[in-house]
């Protein structure tokens, strides 16, 4: 993953390698990748850096980049012009940030120029006349050049920021002369990426600094979040510069567990600090220790540090180089390698948090006006002050004094005229009073669906059952504001057939009474409206997301067999947010006592009449005995 620290090895790696290069050969990749061909004396290697939102990336390579001499655009000239036959001379990355720029120096012929003819004007040779010319110069010599008067000074800057990456040329004075991505000032008022424009930094997140954690934050953090949230979720929502892959390493080095929760009763603030701040330590030693990581030969993660949460179902390959690291990674995952099972499980899930992220923050909105209706009922009490002591105001007043309570006037006004004003904002304010609490309850609705879909996710045991989850988000994702669920390079995931949406089998009892698990929100909709009749029995895991299970009895009965209810209720519990508790409480009603609620994602209901059972949560493999599945 190319978050800070990444980009941080590789810039120092460039620093202690790539500096005085001279860049010999530069073109496009394709219209969002970049390549040039950097030569110091003994070796030549390739930079390629890419603003593609779903491969964004920069790294060195041995390899000769793939140059498409048919591609052309204004940025391709650009480089062409003032970066082909430059001289390297600083990489530095942003504090926190995932920018670096390539400081590069180039002798340019004044626009008033003469030259012989047949005579190259500098700054504008062939590939081969660069290339003989460097093999020519050493290291003296290239630095004498940047003392000539010349010389121009320019700026890369190359941004590797997901849906936001881009890559800009500026001039010395920070100016942007092109870029790969035109972001026009009606596009964002906030950052606008245009020719002629300056560059500017991306708005600074107001949020604490990793590196100066404390354990009173960790808890004041902790108290703040809900018994369910994931710590590490908290961790890269809270503070700057926590990707996925660090937020979840701090967890795990702290509990042990990496999907830790808030409910988490032995977690020490102080221990999640210390580790969080441990792993920006390399950020000042400059001690990197590159790896990859496979799952059943698959890269599954690259990074810059160790990680201990992966080394219990991955193998760690060390690597030299972060730049080596990253791109076999960055290869594993294009879009015509392929995914493993664990990546594409880990794709689904980030893009269900961002989706979650999306949806707490709509909700926070919400209970902030919900917080200013309050202030309503304010306004209305204060108009009616101003009714009822109408006689004691006179024209001119800027305050009416009410046993103490300043009520501010219009002195312009006359008042009559500033009661109808008061009256007329409470009005408004309660207006839009109205529908919070309806969307309130869609946003609280949506987060419930979106814990289900990450929880089944999760627990989805192979290829078939976690196609069915993608497709179903696929279905839905617009209504979160985010793409389907892609692989690689705008490509949509591969589909199945449609086995895994269709109904579940059915294991039975040694009575033959069948028990149906649904998988996904589309199974829990059909076992429960499509397979269960009336009569039957439903079962769900309290307060937690999971699967809906239905007993569907052989024949009517009136009084419910408690044994095959307890091993369907261990089945619920197993599948469910529940699973690695000792026990789990799990409710049981009828099916014709269960609704599903309008409006809500698949598999989203209510129920009523139920009562509760604690039992162990157990899956088919430990029931094997008490259960068969159904051949038919």
């Amino acid at each position: 993953m190319y978050d800070v620290l990444t980009l941080a090895a590789i810039v120092d790696e460039m620093n202690a390698t790539a500096i005085n290069a001279r860049i010999q050969k530069v073109g496009l990749v394709d219209r969002l990748t970049f390549a040039a061909e950097l030569y110091t004396p003994g070796r030549r290697r390739w930079l390629v850096a890419s603003a593609d939102s779903d491969r964004a990336r920069l790294h060195l390579t041995g390899t000769t980049a793939s140059l498409d001499p048919e591609l052309i655009t204004p940025f391709g000239l650009l480089i062409r012009k003032y970066v082909r036959g430059a001289i390297l001379i600083g990489v530095e990355q942003e504090p926190l940030e995932r920018i670096v720029r390539l400081s590069i120096a180039k002798r340019m012929a004044p626009l008033n120029a003469t030259r012989r003819r047949g005579a190259p004007i500098p700054g504008d040779e062939t590939d081969d006349e660069i290339e003989t010319e460097a093999l020519k110069v050493d290291e003296d010599s290239v630095l004498d050049e940047l003392d000539r008067p010349d010389i121009t000074y320019l700026q890369l800057v190359i941004e590797v920021m997901g849906r936001h990456s881009n890559i800009m040329l500026l001039d010395n004075d920070g100016i942007i002369m092109d870029a790969v991505k035109h972001v026009t000032p009606a596009m964002s008022r906030v950052r606008p990426i245009w020719p002629k424009l300056p560059w500017t930094m991306p708005p600074p997140m107001d949020r604490p600094d990793p590196r100066r954690l404390t354990a009173a934050a960790v808890a004041d953090m902790l108290a703040a979040g809900r018994p369910k949230d994931e710590i590490a979720r908290l961790l890269v929502s809270r503070l700057r510069a926590v990707s996925p892959q660090i937020g979840r390493e701090a967890v795990f080095r702290a509990t042990g567990d990496a999907e830790a929760m808030v409910s988490r009763g032995d977690l020490d603030p102080a221990a999640l600090a210390r580790e969080l701040r441990g792993l920006y330590e390399p950020l000042l030693t400059s001690v990197w220790e590159p790896a990859v990581y496979r799952q059943d030969g698959a890269v599954v993660a690259f990074s810059a540090i160790p990680l201990h949460g992966l080394e219990g179902t991955s193998e760690g390959e060390p690597f030299d180089s972060m730049s080596e690291a990253a791109r076999l990674g960055d290869d594993a995952t294009s879009a015509d390698a392929p995914v493993s099972h664990a990546q594409r499980r880990e794709r689904l899930l980030a893009t269900i948090a961002a989706a979650r992220d999306r949806v707490d923050a709509r909700l926070a909105s919400l209970e902030a006006q919900e917080a200013k209706a309050v202030e309503a009922e304010r306004l209305r009490e204060q108009g009616e002050l101003i009714y009822a002591w109408i006689w004691q105001i006179k024209p001119g007043d800027t305050v009416l004094d009410v046993d103490g309570q300043q009520i501010e006037l219009d002195p312009n006004l006359s008042a009559k005229e500033n009661a109808a004003e008061y009256f007329q904002r409470y009005r408004k304010a309660q207006g839009a009073s109205r529908q919070l609490p309806e969307l309130e309850e869609q946003a609280t609705q949506q987060l419930h669906y979106l814990e289900q879909l990450a929880t089944m996710i999760r627990q989805a045991p192979g290829f078939i059952d976690l196609e069915a989850l993608a497709n179903e988000w696929d279905s839905v994702a617009e209504q979160f504001g985010a793409r389907p669920a892609v692989q690689g390079k705008g490509r949509a995931m591969p589909r199945s057939s449609g086995k895994a949406d269709r109904r579940p089998k059915a294991l039975y009892d040694d009575a033959g009474h069948a028990i149906y698990i649904g998988r996904s929100g589309r199974q829990n909709d059909a076992v429960t409206f499509d397979v269960a009749g009336a009569d039957d029995t439903w079962l769900h895991a309290r307060g937690v997301p999971g699967s809906h299970v239905v007993i569907k009895w052989r024949m009517p009965m009136p009084e419910e067999d408690e044994r095959t209810v307890a091993l369907a209720a261990s089945l619920a519990a197993w599948y469910s947010g529940s699973r690695g508790s000792g026990s789990v409480e799990v409710d049981v009603t009828r099916r014709r006592h269960v609704r599903k609620i309008k409006g809500a994602g698949p598999g989203m209901v209510t129920y009523r009449q139920e009562r509760t059972i604690l039992v162990p949560a157990r899956d088919e493999n430990e029931l094997k005995g008490s259960l068969t599945a159904s051949t038919r």
